[in-house]
């Protein structure tokens, strides 16, 4: 429907027929009001509405079976098991979407080893569910799943609580060239799929090439394999679900690598139920950590955690031992001087008391970025908190994704009290200007990155692009939670606080002139240099199993260690930047706040440059899709390390001056 600013076209019929739910909105157009806020809201939910169709229940996770209930197995998604972002809907491929009928599973037949036609189907165990199931009907889901790219249906398989399965067909299909091609194409795409038993994830390869050329692909003699079997393997304990896999018969395959004629195809399952005596229910996670489908060697080694450990604590002494040396020779030569030597010994860091709180250029650029930076500490830490204590399941797909966003709405009003607040302490006149900076500052390049890799994954029919369900909703979070609530911070700092800068020295009128020939080594872009690596190497090792992680399809549950990791960043960091500080000020460089600012965010830069080394020789990921998704919002990753660094940097820098030249004698 096209609206228009106040009136529904004339021309336009009298009733308007929704047909999906049969509704009948009968208007009289040509005396139409102006639309309101609350008819487009009505109108919101509507597309909303006929957007989200009908949808299936979640599956509930935890239930407590009784015998021949009946298991859901739910399908998610296939792709590139190399390219985690590239993902798209199981049925993609012509997989069976409803099951084989009792007498079409009486009629099947299979191959045992030595070659005998055997009779299966429902008499080979297991009970067949009362009702029919039919695949491809979609489930509902949270935000953080939609947001991970999950597309969750329902799958035909027949499967009740404790029955073994010896072999069921699920159906028959002749699959014809254009069917053919796809499962080919998947195959040497090297493509997996995932399903789920309630939260739990099973994956799977979808066939199997062999004598393959590594750089020619298929040449003669090579054999393209197709998996048409599962066998699914379901421990339970105390009635209830705690491990799922699945795994593919290597005795039942179908030749497709001749697809000019069409292949009759058997698909077909097994089930199997056992005891998992020592896994609860709380703790099944805790298996696909093991799991031989996932990668091995991406455990956190903890020598490594003690090194980076060990080596922050000797880089934060040694500064530590420098500085308050320095500084209390400094300080004690400065107080020993009387008045009519005073002028006479000025130099270094003492000699620019006049112009060391000189405030910066481009302020409510340089507010904002403080305020949102420390937003996105405070963000950071109350995530890593509530996952510490379990307030936000883990376990849950896309749990961290949403509460990410909604705390970052949350504390809004932080980034907006902080900006503000500083930025009229540095006597800047248009407060709403800096309110509006704070607000897009992070958010409009994510707007912008999202834009491109989401058009991306539209073009490419891949799941890993947003519904419109999931972009109204943020948007949403955004103009009514985030907005108001920056608004609100900004007032705060405005009406309850005060703008005096409080400075421990007196700001000359004309600034002094700053020394140009300085040694290379003390110049600003090696310091710059010297501040993004430091704290990368003290973080360097443990950034692999975190890019191992997030890129891949490990479950990443130490989150103890991320924080620790995170707090010991920052620590560095803040130390780092103050050190290269005081040699800043002490060849009379008074130009500060923006120095320490970006010598704190460097890190982000060392990143961003480390996605590119991990991207090209520690991954096997390819494609215009996955590049797109991986470089643009590892580059958002990097640009809020940035800021999160960049104002803890600052604000311990602002400490740090304040305290020295709060502690000389100057006139």
């Amino acid at each position: 429907f096209f609206f228009q600013r106040r009136y529904l076209d004339p021309a336009a019929a009298d009733t308007i027929v929704l047909p999906l739910h049969g509704l009948k909105l009968e208007k009289r157009l040509h005396t139409m009001a102006p639309l309101s806020w609350k008819h487009l809201t009505i109108l919101g939910t509507l597309l909303l509405t006929l957007t989200e169709g009908k949808k299936l229940k979640r599956v509930q996770s935890g239930k407590i079976y009784s015998e021949h209930d009946a298991v859901n197995i739910v399908v998610n998604k296939v792709g590139p098991f190399l390219n985690p972002t590239e993902t798209y809907r199981y049925y993609s491929l012509p997989y069976c979407k409803s099951h084989a009928t009792v007498e079409e599973g009486d009629l099947a037949t299979s191959e045992d080893e030595n070659g005998a036609n055997i009779l299966r189907g429902t008499t080979a165990g297991g009970r067949r569910a009362a009702l029919k199931k039919l695949g491809a009907q979609k489930h509902k889901m949270r935000m953080g799943e939609t947001i991970m790219g999950d597309r969750k249906e329902t799958s035909p398989y027949e499967i009740s609580y404790g029955d073994n399965i010896d072999w069921r067909l699920l159906c028959t299909e002749t699959l014809g060239p254009k069917e053919l091609q796809k499962f080919k194409d998947a195959i040497h795409n090297n493509y997996f799929f995932e399903m789920f038993v309630e939260d739990l994830p099973m994956w799977g390869y979808i066939g199997d090439a062999s004598n393959e050329d590594m750089i020619l692909g298929e040449v003669e003699g090579s054999k393209t394999i197709l998996f048409p079997h599962l066998h699914f393997k379901l421990g339970t304990n105390n009635d209830q679900i705690v491990s799922v896999s699945v795994i593919t018969d290597p005795d039942r395959q179908v030749d497709i690598t001749d697809i000019t004629q069409p292949t009759e195809v058997q698909f077909s399952y097994s089930t199997e139920f056992f005891i998992e005596p020592d896994l609860s229910w709380k703790d099944r996670m805790t298996r696909y950590a093991d799991s031989r489908f996932l990668p091995s060697g991406f455990e956190i080694h903890w020598l490594s955690i003690i090194n980076s450990f060990v080596l922050v604590l000797l880089l934060t002494a040694f500064l530590t031992i420098i500085l308050l040396r320095v500084l209390k020779n400094d300080l004690s030569r400065y107080m020993e001087l009387d008045e009519e030597t005073m002028e006479e010994e000025e130099s270094g860091w003492k000699l620019i008391h006049g112009d060391v709180f000189r405030f910066p250029q481009y302020t409510g650029v340089f507010c904002a970025a403080v305020g949102t930076g420390l937003q996105l500490i405070i963000t950071t830490l109350s995530m890593l908190l509530l996952c510490l204590t379990g307030i936000i399941s883990t376990t849950k797909r896309g749990s961290m994704m949403s509460g990410m966003i909604i705390l970052y709405c949350l504390y809004a009003s932080v980034g907006g009290f902080v900006s503000t607040r500083l930025y009229r302490k540095m006597n800047g006149k248009s407060w709403v200007n800096c309110i509006l900076f704070t607000l897009t500052l992070f958010p409009l390049p994510v707007v912008a990155v999202f834009l491109w890799v989401n058009t991306i994954a539209l073009m490419h029919g891949s799941t890993s692009a947003l519904p419109f369900t999931t972009i109204f909703t943020v948007a949403c979070l955004f103009c009514f939670l985030c907005f108001p609530l920056t608004l609100f911070g900004g007032i705060l700092a405005k009406n309850y606080c005060s703008a005096d800068f409080n400075a421990p020295t007196r700001t000359t009128k004309v600034a002094r002139e700053i020394p140009t020939e300085v040694p290379w080594f003390r110049s600003r872009y090696f310091q710059m240099l010297i501040a993004g690596f430091l704290p990368f190497s003290a973080i360097y090792i443990e950034l692999h199993y975190i890019f191992a992680s997030v890129w891949g399809h490990q479950i990443y549950t130490l989150f103890g260690i991320l924080l620790f990791a995170f707090i010991l960043l920052v620590i560095v960091t803040s130390f780092i930047t103050v050190a290269l500080l005081y040699f800043q000020l002490a060849r009379e460089d008074h130009r500060w706040w923006w120095i320490t600012y970006i010598n704190g965010g460097m890190t982000g830069l060392f990143i961003y440059v480390y996605s590119f080394y991990f991207y090209y020789k520690r991954s096997g990921m390819s494609g215009i899709l996955q590049s797109s998704f991986y470089f643009g919002y590892m580059a958002l990753v990097s640009f809020a390390i940035f800021l999160m660094l960049g104002s803890a940097a600052f604000h311990i820098s602002l400490i740090f001056v304040r305290h020295i030249y709060g502690r000389i004698k100057c006139d």
